[in-house]
């Protein structure tokens, strides 16, 4: 078969889009983040790119995607052989029926298993080593994503036994990396301080443009994952869309009726959980269910994210809330609104049913549930494992002082912002000036209370 040289564009193009949600994720989970551990927050992300990419290329793919036509072994894992060490071998070599270069399908996969590997590291801001997050998401890449996205989209069980769909990273993405942040945060423990102390995001024009750039690179995320220009793909870019426009209404409503004020970070937090929650459905679905779905997942995640506070774990960034729960929301829509008028591949060559609101009964319903929950079970336990392991051996935590101080240069020898006086004398910096890195003065008597602290409206 000959390279399909408009498929293999399209993809290229979702490649580096998708790249582009790493850095943007960066600078969301650094905005919400205290101004302290900024860089170390956004740090994690960066290294997933240069961990991550190196191991998939190494053995991340061969693993996840290899066939050799060993059905046995691969319900539960791919070729230890296929693609590890042959280098140029397969550099003609097409993907499917697609048109496209498997190396081009290699490194668009690669995208999707960094930005997973990030999505964890909101949950453990200000407060873990960053030698202790290298070896974890090294490990966790290698013992969890890796057979989870190999079930879910290359051949194994969840796809091809279960029947289960998740068209882009429902569940061996976002559901997969929030059980994964669970586990963890359980085992490193609360921030110092934690939830007395309030953490609001430090800098909301960073949340803003970090889900910005979220929102432009899940076009390639959603759209790409079709690996064709077709129909399917413009129902999918469509439904992105307008599910994370619905998510921001349904958040900043939720808020508003609470809180009694809409917020900027609410806004941009529920444009992620409309994202998370279209992302296993966009190719399944129409856009009027679309829209349902991302109102849903903004409304529910906004409620979502004070699970924290009821039962004592500490997901700093709110990955669990968000991630998470927008995650199964998504998977679960799959069984109420999928439809072969969107995509005849749902019966045709996924085997899979129609939803329950368009003739298919429950049954794809109950498939959407225990896919979601193998994938749950799986990462939380793994990576409460692999999490107590490397505390064992290198340590997870900081040194108490060192959260307190500043994770940022106790870890990295840098910070994110220079509160020194400009010149060196008497005079204030802007920063000064402007109160950002004093302290505030003592407040005179007066019969004014005092005012009550701002509450955590962040998420990951």
């Amino acid at each position: 078969m000959e390279i399909d040289t408009g498929n293999t564009a399209w993809l290229l193009l979702s490649s580096a889009l998708v790249l582009l949600m790493t850095p943007g994720l960066a600078l969301f989970y650094g905005g919400l983040n205290r101004s302290k551990g900024v860089l170390n927050m956004m740090m994690m992300s960066f290294s997933s790119i240069g961990l991550v990419s190196v191991l998939w290329v190494i053995y991340g793919f061969t693993l996840a995607f290899g066939s050799n036509g060993n059905s046995g072994v691969n319900n539960v894992l791919g070729s230890f052989t296929q693609y590890l060490g042959t280098e140029t071998d397969f550099i003609g070599d097409i993907w499917g029926t697609t048109g496209i270069p498997v190396y081009v399908f290699l490194v668009f996969q690669m995208m999707f298993a960094v930005i997973t590997v990030a999505l964890i590291s909101g949950a453990v801001s200000d407060r873990m080593k960053f030698a202790g997050w290298l070896l974890f998401a090294g490990a966790w890449f290698t013992l969890v994503y890796i057979p989870v996205a190999h079930w879910v989209w290359g051949g194994g069980f969840i796809g091809a036994k279960i029947k289960a769909l998740d068209f882009a990273g429902g569940t061996a993405v976002h559901i997969n990396a929030g059980a994964a942040a669970l586990g963890l945060a359980l085992i490193l423990g609360k921030r110092i301080g934690w939830p007395r102390e309030s953490t609001k995001p430090h800098n909301v024009p960073l949340v803003a443009l970090g889900a910005g750039l979220l929102w432009f690179g899940w076009f390639g995320f959603n759209a790409g994952s079709e690996l064709t220009v077709d129909g399917t793909t413009a129902v999918a870019f469509l439904n992105t869309q307008v599910a994370t426009a619905a998510g921001v209404l349904g958040w900043i409503i939720v808020e508003w009726i609470r809180g009694g004020k809409p917020t900027l970070v609410g806004a941009s937090s529920g444009a992620i959980a409309g994202l998370v929650a279209i992302t296993p459905a966009c190719g399944f679905i129409a856009p009027i269910p679309a829209v349902i779905v991302g109102a849903i997942a903004g409304a529910v995640c906004a409620l979502a994210v004070s699970l924290k506070y009821r039962f004592g774990f500490d997901d700093s960034l709110d990955v669990v809330g968000v991630h998470f729960v927008g995650g199964w929301i998504g998977s679960l829509a799959i069984g109420f609104f999928a439809t072969t008028q969107v995509n005849s591949a749902i019966t045709d060559v996924l085997g899979a049913s129609n939803g329950l609101f368009y003739g298919g009964g429950a049954t794809q319903l109950g498939r959407q549930f225990l896919g979601s929950a193998v994938v749950t079970v799986y990462s939380l336990v793994l990576a409460m494992g692999i999490a107590w392991v490397v505390k064992k051996v290198v340590g997870l935590r900081t040194a108490p002082e060192a959260e307190v101080e500043g994770i940022d240069v106790a870890e990295h020898a840098e910070s994110a912002y220079d509160l020194s006086p400009a010149g060196g004398g008497a005079g204030a910096s802007a920063f000064q000036l402007a109160g950002i890195g004093t302290s505030a003065p003592a407040r005179p008597n007066s019969d004014v209370p005092d005012e009550k602290p701002v509450s955590e409206k962040v998420s990951g």
